[in-house]
C-alpha cells in the first residue's frame, strides 16, 4: 500500500494574520471568508500562534464588561501550536485528529508555515483510496 503524505492533501492557500493585526480586523475576515481559524506568522512565514472563533470570544467579553479597546492578534492567539509535517503519513493523521478532537492542524516545515490539514481533507485522501481500492 502506498504512503499517502499531508502534503498530498493539505491546503496551501491561507488566510493567515500578523501578530500586530488589529483584532477586529481580524474579526471582519474570519465573518468575510466564513473561517473559523487562522494561522499567526511572523514576517518570515514562521508559524507562531493560531486564531480562533474561541479566542475572538474574549474580544466580545472586555468589550462588554470591561470597556478596553479591542487590541492585536498577539493579544489573544494561542500558542505554542501543535503541528504536523508535511511528510507525516494520513493515517496517522487521522489518529491525531481521533484523539485530540481538533478541526485542523497547521503544517510545517523547519518552523515555516506551508499549510493546513483539516479533517475534511483526511476524509478526501480516504475517500479516493477506497474508490482507487474497490474492484471495477
Amino acid at each position: 500500500m502506498k504512503s499517502v503524505k499531508v502534503a498530498d492533501y493539505m491546503a496551501t492557500r491561507l488566510v493567515t494574520f500578523l501578530p500586530s493585526t488589529n483584532v477586529v480586523e481580524a474579526m471582519r475576515v474570519f465573518l468575510d471568508q466564513k473561517i473559523s481559524g487562522a494561522p499567526v506568522v511572523d514576517e518570515a512565514g514562521n508559524l507562531i500562534g493560531v486564531l480562533s472563533e474561541v479566542d475572538l470570544m474574549q474580544v466580545v467579553i472586555q468589550d462588554s464588561y470591561y470597556d478596553e479597546t479591542a487590541g492585536v492578534v498577539r493579544d489573544y492567539m494561542k500558542f505554542p501550536v501543535d503541528t504536523v509535517e508535511p511528510g507525516a503519513d494520513i493515517y496517522t493523521v487521522a489518529e491525531k485528529f481521533i484523539q485530540e478532537g481538533r478541526r485542523r492542524y497547521p503544517v510545517v516545515q523547519n518552523g515555516r508555515l506551508v499549510g493546513q490539514i483539516s479533517r475534511r481533507d483526511v476524509l478526501r485522501a480516504a475517500e479516493e483510496f477506497l474508490l482507487r481500492k474497490k474492484p471495477h
